[in-house]
């Protein structure tokens, strides 16, 4: 039995804007972000509607409400799909990181899967966290398709995964701002089958670039 995923990351706040680290605190959506939510609902209400879920902070929640209200459901929270946790570093941008705590910077930058910053977790503890929330939905809904509003640190996760990539090293894939990502899970893994599907967007503000580990 398979299970296909539409994993969406929230619109633009203003702390991506501002390449700040925004963790697990919980940012609302910029006008921008607003704006996004509804070109991605007009462009997915005429799916067929299953199953809806979202992370539990809102700016996941607010990308998920115009397409909560087309397809009239109330998405479902699982707080294992939230944004890595990045402890001490939340709320700070590159150049206070980099002043305040600069030693944490450095390991930082090494991009090792086992490094934690103080109070936060690592990339192999949050990649965890992440693989077990998505095969718990793909056993408990088989063969139904199952949409997911999220972050960009779980796509990364996601995509390191269905293509069996270490968890070392800097983020090779782009991930825009409500970009539709379809995935399968099969076999007790997944496959890509769309990503970063952003044409939605057209013409509206052109996106910070996420072809790292952003914030």
């Amino acid at each position: 039995m398979t299970t296909d995923f539409i994993f969406i990351r929230h619109g633009e706040t203003d702390w991506n804007r501002e390449q700040r680290f925004q963790g697990q605190l919980d940012v609302p959506l910029n006008a921008l972000g607003h704006q996004q939510a509804a070109r991605l609902a007009a462009r997915l209400r005429a799916e067929p509607p299953q199953v809806l879920v979202s992370s539990d902070l809102q700016r996941a929640l607010q990308t998920a409400a115009p397409l909560a209200d087309h397809w009239a459901l109330q998405p479902a929270l699982v707080p294992a799909l939230r944004e890595q946790s990045f402890g001490l570093a939340e709320g700070l941008d590159a150049a206070a990181m980099r002043q305040q705590h600069p030693g944490l910077w450095a390991q930082w930058l090494e991009h090792r899967a086992d490094f934690a910053l103080p109070g936060g977790e690592s990339l192999r503890a949050f990649h965890d966290r992440v693989i077990g929330a998505v095969h718990e939905l793909a056993e408990s809904f088989a063969g139904q398709q199952i949409t997911v509003f999220t972050h960009g640190g779980v796509l990364d996760m996601l995509w390191r995964s269905a293509q069996a990539l270490p968890l070392d090293g800097l983020r090779d894939c782009a991930i825009p701002n409500t970009g539709i990502n379809r995935l399968r899970w099969k076999a007790g893994r997944l496959h890509i089958l769309q990503w970063a599907d952003d044409a939605h967007l057209a013409g509206l503000p052109q996106q910070p670039s996420t072809v790292h580990r952003e914030p």
